[in-house]
This record gives C-alpha cells, sequence and structure tokens, in this order.
C-alpha cells in the first residue's frame, strides 16, 4: 500500500493548525513524526483520517483520492488510527474490546494480535477501564490490529508512560513494520523515535519542516537547529528512499 497526502490543510472550527502537508507512506516503514509542543503533530495525523478537519488538499490511498476521508472510510481501505485519549471501551474487557476491531473490516485472528502484544494475554478478562496507561495504549493498539491493516497511525501512543513500556510499544512497532505493516506514529521523546523508526518527519509551526530517513536526522546540533525553525536546512527534505 501507499499512503499519501496532498497539499493537505488540517485544523478546528475555523482555525487551520497545519498547512500546505504533503507526504508519502509505504507499508513496511516506522515513520515517526516529531517536533516541538504545539507543532501540530497530533492534529496532521488526526487530519490524515479525518478525525480533524480539512480545510483544502487530498488524501490518497493506492493512488485514488479518497473523496469522503473519515476514520471508518479509512479503517475500511485498510488504514487504522488508534487516537491519544478514549481509546478504549472501559465497560467491556479486554477480549471485547479487541473483538470489536474486527467488525469493519474482516479482521485477523485474536491469537495473532496476543502474539504481537503478548502483554493482553494475561488481561483479556479485565475490563479496559482497569488497565493502566500503558495497557490501554496497547489494547487500542491490539484493537486497530485486529482489523487486519495495512497502514497504523498512532497518536502519543507512550505520552504519560514508564520508558520500559514505551520502549517495549516501540518494539512492536517495529515488529508490525516487518511484518509488512506501515507505522505511523507521533512520539514526543526524540530518542526513542529515532532508534526505532526508518522514516522521519518533522513539523515546526504547522508545517512540514523536513522528511526523510532517520539517517537525515543522526546530528544533535543539526537537529537542534531544525527544531528551532533555523535556515540551516531546506524546508522540504527529499525522501531518499523513494528516489
Amino acid at each position: 500500500m501507499k499512503f499519501e497526502i496532498d497539499d493537505l490543510t488540517i485544523g478546528y472550527g475555523a482555525l487551520p493548525i497545519v498547512f500546505d502537508a504533503t507526504l508519502s507512506f509505504a507499508a513496511g516503514e516506522v515513520t515517526a513524526v516529531i517536533g516541538p509542543n504545539g507543532a501540530g503533530k497530533s492534529t496532521l495525523v488526526k487530519g490524515m483520517v479525518g478525525a480533524a478537519k480539512l480545510f483544502g488538499g487530498s488524501v490518497i490511498v493506492d493512488g485514488e483520492t479518497v473523496s469522503v476521508v473519515t476514520p471508518r472510510t479509512l479503517l475500511q481501505k485498510g488504514v487504522a488510527y488508534v487516537p491519544q485519549l478514549n481509546n478504549v471501551f472501559p465497560s467491556l474487557s479486554v477480549r471485547e474490546n479487541l473483538e470489536l476491531g474486527s467488525y469493519v473490516r474482516g479482521g485477523r485472528p485474536i491469537d495473532d494480535v496476543l502474539d504481537i502484544l503478548p502483554d493482553l494475554k494475561l488481561l483479556l478478562k479485565r475490563a479496559g477501564g482497569r488497565l493502566s496507561g500503558g495497557q490501554r495504549n496497547m489494547l487500542a493498539v491490539g484493537r486497530a490490529l485486529m482489523s487486519n491493516p495495512v497502514m497504523l497511525l498512532v497518536d502519543e501512543g507512550t505520552a504519560g508512560l514508564a520508558p520500559r513500556i514505551a520502549e517495549s510499544l516501540w518494539q512492536d512497532f517495529a515488529r508490525l513494520a516487518r511484518e509488512g505493516v506501515g507505522v505511523i506514529a507521533v512520539e514526543q521523546n526524540v530518542e526513542i523515535a529515532l532508534e526505532h523508526s526508518s522514516q522521519v518527519i518533522l513539523l515546526t509551526g504547522g508545517r512540514v519542516r523536513s522528511s526523510g530517513p532517520v539517517s537525515n536526522y543522526a546530528d544533535e546540533k543539526l537537529l537542534s537547529a531544525m527544531f528551532l525553525g533555523s535556515d540551516v536546512v531546506s524546508t522540504s527534505t527529499t525522501r531518499e528512499s523513494e528516489a
């Protein structure tokens, strides 16, 4: 699958937050979305699935422009979205939460998902509302995987988690990529994002500052300059992997 956005402007109400974003994603890659607080990272991902208002631009799946962009229509095309908040059904058990994920798009066996997220195996009877923050995030990812997606978008999946749990979740993302799933993850922890991703998108001030292979971001001084909006780098780094 190739998942693209073209000239997308996104926001809430009458207020645009992200401007003119043009990006391309491929299955089998882990892409980290990084940037300073308030840069528009979560808004970007929400807009890509229609969970925020689109002021203009297009969402394209395998060369076809999506006419009605909503989380449900994208899910039917194999693009699953995991929100940061309210991402599980608190009154339902872990098993019931997972089973709900298979209703829209066929689904995959629950045992396959539990093999990817083994920490959920001992929690199947526990209510979603009784899980820790890390467990809820893993369950939300698991429910999305039950739809057998080709592309998985995760908004701040490690927010508030202990470092060990955050590391485990990113290892799960890498495992999914090896299975051929594309993962796009908003991440505040730049170090962990660079360690586990293959591609990086940097936002500053609501605009895509650069995008490209993780190797482009190894220089800490250059990365700091990019965060601050310095003109040291171009505003549109070409993705070397697509050359």
